[in-house]
């Protein structure tokens, strides 16, 4: 629980007020099978403890699938939004709640809406070793803070 509670602030520090305001990491080498597989089995058991259905999508720093996994029963639509919330995080290098943070406040921001393949809903978070991005994970299937609480428990993982 503390190194989700840790991740948790860690991501926190990545949204800012205006959206962009901070500046993110650099990009690092991409995630590597073994730490995807720390990731995801880390991810799968946050889902399995709560009893959440969930499918789990892990994208390397240029962001191309690096891990999947559907668990039994979850939600067909929940594979697509999963790597679309993984691919979101990694290409806009913060959490993806901070991007339907900024959709909610309206204004300027809904123009958010217009960018091709972004996924601005929360459950993606990018995966952060030594201060450079090296992928990031998505979960989508129950409530999207809870689809962040199974991410970031992966992303803490994968360090």
């Amino acid at each position: 629980m503390t190194r989700l509670m840790i991740t948790a602030a860690v991501a926190a520090s990545f949204v800012a007020s205006p959206l962009f305001a901070q500046a993110p990491p650099p990009y690092g080498p991409p995630i590597t099978f073994d730490a995807a597989k720390k990731a995801m089995a880390a991810a799968e058991a946050e889902a399995k403890k709560n009893n959440w259905a969930v499918a789990i999508a892990i994208v390397d720093s240029s962001g191309n699938l690096a891990a999947f996994s559907k668990m039994d029963n979850t939600q067909h639509a929940s594979v697509d939004i999963a790597i679309g919330k993984a691919v979101t995080a990694n290409n806009f290098k913060r959490p993806t709640k901070a991007l339907q943070d900024a959709i909610a406040q309206g204004g300027a921001n809904l123009r958010l809406l217009a960018v091709k393949g972004a996924t601005p809903l929360e459950g993606g978070v990018p995966i952060v070793v030594d201060g450079k991005i090296i992928g990031a994970i998505g979960a989508s299937g129950v409530m999207a803070n809870q689809d962040a609480e199974v991410a970031m428990a992966g992303a803490a993982a994968a360090k």
